[in-house]
């Protein structure tokens, strides 16, 4: 059964995200704000991939200093789902 769920950002441009994740893997991802291009290109490459493998590879990416990014607002997200 498709789950889905909605994370509030912190840090980042990007303000909210929704994920749709079905027996483990991602089936949609959308950015609310942010760099549009940079995001629906995160999302589009982590569709299909399990949620324990998109958390360890986007987990701690830095964005200028600030100590997270998009990406890794995204590893967080998907927490919610273990």
């Amino acid at each position: 059964m498709e789950q889905t769920k909605h994370y509030q950002c912190y840090g980042t441009c990007s303000r909210m995200i929704t994920i749709s994740v079905e027996d483990g893997i991602i089936t949609n991802v959308q950015f609310y704000g942010g760099c549009h291009g940079n995001t629906q290109g995160v999302a589009a490459l982590v569709k299909g991939m399990k949620v324990t493998d998109a958390i360890t590879k986007l987990r701690g990416i830095d964005c200028g200093g600030r100590g997270t990014s998009c990406p890794d607002q995204l590893s967080k997200a998907l927490e919610q789902f273990l």
